[in-house]
């Protein structure tokens, strides 16, 4: 019975990770359409930078208000520059978040990557399971 019991759990499972495996598998080319799309804009704090990124936090656009040379230096202006792009990559890295949680676990490794930049958390689970199997991992 208890075999009996341990094959159901594992079915039930499977099942899930395969629904979510097609669920994740027809949405890919909607997905895909939707990063390449994702903008995400950030102003200085003084409204005379606007720095807009895409998806990977690269720099695709950067409006410099002519204002700005009347008052900075060079140092100072680079600062707020990259600290304006820094606020628009949070923004972009906020926005493939929601994006994929439509897609992906909340708890999935893939997702955990995605909040924390890890390489590590994309086998968090396996090396988990791995010990536990009483692998050397």
């Amino acid at each position: 019975m208890a075999d009996r019991d341990a094959n159901h759990a594992l079915r039930a499972r499977f099942d899930d990770v395969y629904g979510q495996y097609n669920r994740l598998r027809s949405g890919m080319d909607d997905v895909q359409r939707r990063l390449a799309e994702l903008r995400a804009s950030a102003d200085s704090d003084d409204g005379l930078i606007r720095a807009t990124v895409g998806p990977r936090g690269q720099l695709l656009d950067l409006r410099l208000d002519r204002r700005i040379y009347r008052d900075m230096d060079a140092a100072e202006l680079s600062r707020k520059i990259v600290t304006t792009v820094e606020q628009a990559t949070a923004k972009a890295t906020q926005q493939v978040e929601q994006l994929m949680a439509d897609y992906l676990p909340a708890d999935s490794g893939p997702m955990q990557f995605l909040k924390d930049n890890n390489f590590g958390s994309l086998l968090r689970r396996q090396d988990k399971i791995m010990r536990e199997a009483g692998g050397d991992a």
